[in-house]
């Protein structure tokens, strides 16, 4: 027992390890082959409530009502039209991979014209196209739409984008897209972040699964694998065994910056040398103080206006002075670095690309 108690006490005195992020291949990788199609289709909306498109000023709203009438037995050529209940749309799906015909797809429909809402609407049958041209669904029903407007003679409110609706189950597949999983000889792993050392680590968990050198990876996003025998015909088995192992990923380090928002995300590998850093300390204030001058009492030809007044301060006396930013170990280390230099995420951009062509950031800046 002594042993045994010796080993639990020096267990219990070691520091806990780091816990590594592993993270599934169903969630870093996509199999090659496995994706949905677009889908895109001109429709027409009716039952609008006098939101519709103007068919003077739309005129293909105008030339599309009278080929549908005329299909339907009736002949509007010539005729003056000027219902404002009909708008012109684009209906927008995604085909999911392996969907079988009669399957129910969501459809998004967009006003194209000069439509105000497409509340209270309803699509009428509208083939979805995909690349090829070829017709792979038809969608059809009332719109529901998320935003609304209204208005009065001196106001208007908005909310939300009246114009663009969705279909819930608007859509049904005609034509099946043809894949055979299960007679492939090869599988091919798309990383959604493509790495080298990712890469790897994916094929190196898939051949400790397998056996043998299965896997390997081509690129930094592509690992290629030479299905097994014993998994010939049945490659939904090996994709429910494979996509569940756990590897840790691996990332460059990276500062991604938005100038628009001022956001700034950086990497855990951000690393920064030893530098001195130094905000600019001018404020200009200026200030605007009208004054009312008015004439002495009972004076002939005075007028009372409005003199203006404006203050202007320089300020070069900010206490902001040269920092130094250490040597950063840890990405909490080099943020609390920065942030000691009391400036906002606007000034913190500028160093951030100044600190780069000093080359004292050890990270790509990547601005969106």
């Amino acid at each position: 027992m002594r042993p045994l108690i010796g080993l639990l006490a020096l267990g219990l005195s070691l520091p806990a390890q780091p816990a590594f992020a592993l993270s599934r291949i169903k969630d870093l990788a996509s199999v090659e082959g496995v994706r949905s199609n677009q889908l895109l289709g001109y429709g027409i909306v009716v039952g609008l409530n006098g939101t519709g498109d103007t068919l003077n000023n739309t005129p293909f709203t105008k030339q599309s009502l009278q080929a549908m009438l005329e299909r339907l037995g009736v002949n509007t050529r010539g005729a003056n039209m000027r219902t404002a209940n009909v708008a012109a749309v684009m209906v927008t799906a995604n085909l999911p991979p392996f969907a079988t015909q009669g399957t129910r797809l969501d459809v998004t429909v967009s006003a194209m014209g000069d439509s105000k809402s497409l509340q209270g609407g309803t699509l009428l049958v509208t083939p979805l196209l995909g690349a090829d041209g070829e017709v792979y669904a038809v969608s059809q029903g009332p719109v529901a739409i998320s935003g609304f407007s209204a208005e009065g003679e001196a106001s208007k409110i908005t909310r939300g984008v009246p114009t663009v609706g969705r279909i819930a189950n608007g859509g049904v597949v005609e034509r099946e897209i043809d894949f055979a999983l299960n007679k492939l000889s090869t599988l091919r792993l798309s990383l959604r972040n493509p790495d080298l050392t990712t890469a790897r680590r994916v094929a190196a968990a898939i051949n400790d699964f397998i056996g043998g050198d299965s896997a390997e990876p081509t690129d930094p996003s592509t690992v290629v694998l030479q299905i097994p025998p014993r998994f010939k015909g049945n490659m939904i088995k090996l994709l429910t065994d494979i996509e569940q192992l756990r590897v840790e990923p691996d990332q460059g380090a990276r500062v991604v910056i938005d100038e628009r928002s001022g956001v700034i995300v950086m990497g855990k590998d951000v690393r920064v040398s030893t530098v001195a850093v130094a905000q600019g300390n001018l404020t200009v204030t200026i200030s605007e103080q009208p004054q009312v001058s008015q004439p002495e009492p009972f004076s002939r030809g005075g007028q009372t206006v409005v003199v203006p007044r404006t203050n202007i301060k320089v300020d070069t006396e900010g206490g902001n002075k040269l920092a130094l930013v250490k040597e950063s170990v840890t990405l909490a280390e080099l943020v609390d670095g920065l942030n000691a230099l009391g400036i906002g995420p606007r000034d913190l951009i500028s160093i951030l690309q100044a600190i780069k062509s000093a080359g004292a950031l050890q990270a790509e800046i990547e601005v969106m």
